[in-house]
């Protein structure tokens, strides 16, 4: 009975295991620190375009519960916000609703490790969200 050389392919197995194993959570930890970037940048996106008030509305008079938010004024916001970080990523939606300005944006995660095994060099979309109310004075 042989048994010579079964502790190297036993090795080998394990190396490779381990192997796969450090590229899973080298590309697991990119997609991670881009979802936090992505979190960052949709909140502070959602501050700004939460500042963007209907001033007209707001100085017409009447009682409000909330300071109203202009849709038009806050877009723009969020576009020159997300233009300023200089990161390549979407603008998904920007919704309005009274004083709530809830911003989306995405962004492709690279996967270097497994992206090269499984040929996918387009990589994972990550998505982000966040709201903010305008101030109250």
């Amino acid at each position: 009975m042989r048994e010579r050389g079964q502790v190297s392919l036993l090795i080998i197995g394990f190396a490779t295991i381990l192997l796969a194993l450090v590229a899973v959570v080298v590309d697991a930890s990119q997609v991670v620190l881009l979802r936090r970037s992505l979190a960052s940048v949709a909140d502070g996106a959602a501050l700004a375009a939460a500042q963007s008030l209907a001033e007209r509305a707001l100085y017409a008079g009447e009682a409000v519960d909330a300071l109203p938010i202009d849709p038009r004024r806050a877009r723009q916001e969020v576009v020159s916000y997300l233009d300023a970080t200089g990161m390549p990523l979407t603008l998904v939606d920007v919704s309005i609703d009274g004083d709530k300005v809830t911003v989306a944006v995405a962004a492709q995660a690279r996967l270097p490790l497994v992206g090269a095994v499984t040929g996918d060099a387009d990589g994972t979309t990550v998505t982000a969200r966040a709201s903010a109310r305008s101030p109250i004075g």
